[in-house]
């Protein structure tokens, strides 16, 4: 519900403006504001991780219930010509995912569920090839690859599920696609993107108990993601 609100509040305060991007014969905002070589901004945003499991066996074992996090980091964007920038976006973006079998998700028996909470710090290099400015607006894909430090990763515990702790691996490395458009407003560049997230590397920590009911029959445990960011340079 929070996540609605703010952005029920940012089209209240900025639908107006964008709406008038699409006029016409709009008066051109921010004429410049592609020309220079360096670029500078910040993002706010929201995000879904979950899990993508592959099993030795041809069995189910563990479900993920996917929650709403949120993302904020910097930008900076070098322009390599006309259609094309080079863009580092640090961030520090947060989510929680619940794991358990089937059956506690159905409410059918009272088992055990393990809490991830992450904190990753995230370092994408990404390239953004956009179109030719048609007014005040222009689309955009985007994509790249980046690597995140996972800060609640429990990789260093001693303890296992064993104890109710489900450890992962600190350092993680995806590759990223997306699209969006730049809106040019009165006195900034407005750029709301979707984009999703897919990691190349195997995260989880498995248990000591080679048979244990978390870990045992995990061949492989990668996250994926989407995320929504509104960006103002």
């Amino acid at each position: 519900m929070k996540q609605i609100l703010v952005l029920f509040t940012v089209f209240v305060f900025l639908g107006p403006a964008l709406r008038a991007q699409f006029n016409e014969k709009p008066v051109l905002n921010l004429q410049n504001e592609d020309e220079a070589l360096l670029n500078w901004g910040y993002f706010l945003g929201f995000n879904q991780y979950d899990f993508k499991f592959n099993y030795k066996e041809d069995t189910e074992d563990i479900l993920v219930r996917k929650s709403m996090g949120f993302n904020v980091g910097l930008i900076g964007e070098l322009r390599l010509n006309k259609f094309m920038d080079l863009r580092f976006e640090p961030g520090l973006h947060y989510n929680q995912r619940d794991l358990g079998s089937r059956s506690y998700f159905e409410g059918e028996e009272e088992e055990a569920v393990r809490e991830v909470k992450s904190t990753y710090i995230n370092f994408p290099l990404l390239l953004k090839v956009s179109t030719k400015r048609l007014g005040n607006w222009k689309p955009f894909i985007i994509g790249g690859a980046s690597t995140s430090l996972n800060l609640g990763s429990n990789e260093k515990s001693v303890e296992d599920n064993a104890s109710g702790t489900f450890r992962m691996k600190k350092n993680t490395y995806y590759y990223e696609m997306g699209f969006g458009i730049d809106f040019y407003l009165e006195y900034f560049k407005f750029s709301p993107s979707i984009r999703g997230v897919f990691a190349i590397n195997d995260e989880l920590i498995r248990d000591n108990d080679p048979n244990s009911r978390w870990t045992g029959n995990i061949d492989t445990m990668k996250t994926r993601g989407l995320f929504v960011n509104f960006t103002f340079e």
